[in-house]
Order: structure tokens, then C-alpha cells, then sequence
């Protein structure tokens, strides 16, 4: 099928009966030359102007597009750093929260021994309060039976004759009562 046109094409070459087709014929080529110049200004009239300025708007528009990306990716970056820096901001606020719930508690851990120790103290002083008294009190038992076991001796030493033996046996019988009680 390729080899029809290229035979056709050759047989005008060769000056056949139909080779007027490739002569150079100067009126056609003036007439051609007219029709082209003509047709290039009714499309530079009315063709051109809306093809440059579509192909225009079309640069314009891309031209926009891509500034309005960088725009947007600037804008994206900048919103990145500050996501960045409020994170910081908020990570060095837990931490101080941390570190002051830290001190909060170990405060409140000292105030508790403190407390308890103050605590642990009044009872020891309470305690000591307690027993002094108490030994007050055995004391002051104590003295007040030993003044009647000495003037209980001293009742029946001067009844009795001042002879030294039954003086000793009246002291020994004395002190065995005592140990009873």
C-alpha cells in the first residue's frame, strides 16, 4: 500500500501525462503566496489575539499556581516551626509541672515527719510527764508509810522499855513486816 503513492509520485517526476502537479507554475505561486499572506492576517486579526492571550492567561494562571504553592508550603513550614516550638513550650511546661509536683511532694513528705516527729515528741513528753508523777505519787505513798512505820517504831520503842535487845528484836520484827506489805 505505501509503494501506490510513492509509484504515483514517481511516475509525475518522469514527465508523464499529469506531471503539471509539480511544475513550478509563477502565477500559483504568487496566488498561494497571496492566500497565505491573507490568511495569516485574518488569523492575526482573529485567531491570534485569543491564542496568545488563553496561552497568557494560561502562563498567568501557572505562574500563580506555583506561588501560590511556594506560598502555601512557606506558610506549612512556618506552621511546622511553630507546632514545633509549642511542643517545646508544652514539653518544658509538663516538665516543670513534674518538677513542682517533685518539690510539692517532698515538701508535703517533710511537713508530715515533721508533724509526726512533733507528734512522737509530745507523747514522749507526756510519757515522761506521766511517770514522773507517778513516781511522784509512789514517792510520796512511800514516804507517808514509812512516817507511819517510824512513828508506829517509835510508839512502841518508847512503850516499851529502852533494853537493847528487845530494842533490835522490836527493829527486825519491824522490817519483816515491811517486807510483807
Amino acid at each position: 500500500m505505501i509503494l501506490k503513492p510513492i509509484i504515483a509520485i514517481l511516475a509525475f517526476s518522469e514527465g508523464g501525462p499529469q506531471s503539471y502537479l509539480l511544475d513550478i507554475n509563477p502565477g500559483v505561486v504568487i496566488w498561494t503566496t497571496i492566500i497565505f499572506l491573507l490568511l495569516l492576517l485574518i488569523l492575526k486579526k482573529t485567531a491570534w489575539k485569543p491564542i496568545l492571550s488563553a496561552l497568557d492567561e494560561r502562563e498567568n494562571f501557572i505562574k500563580e499556581s506555583l506561588e501560590k504553592a511556594e506560598n502555601a508550603q512557606k506558610e506549612a513550614e512556618k506552621l511546622l516551626l511553630e507546632n514545633k516550638e509549642r511542643l517545646a513550650k508544652a514539653e518544658e511546661e509538663s516538665q516543670k509541672i513534674v518538677e513542682q509536683g517533685r518539690e510539692y511532694a517532698e515538701k508535703v513528705k517533710e511537713q508530715i515527719l515533721a508533724e509526726s516527729k512533733e507528734e512522737a515528741r509530745k507523747i514522749v513528753d507526756e510519757a515522761k510527764v506521766l511517770i514522773e508523777r507517778k513516781q511522784d505519787e509512789a514517792f510520796a505513798q512511800l514516804r507517808s508509810e514509812i512516817a507511819g512505820i517510824a512513828v508506829g517504831a517509835a510508839e512502841k520503842i518508847i512503850k516499851e522499855t529502852l533494853d537493847e535487845e528487845k530494842q533490835k528484836k522490836l527493829i527486825d520484827t519491824y522490817i519483816d513486816e515491811l517486807k510483807k506489805n
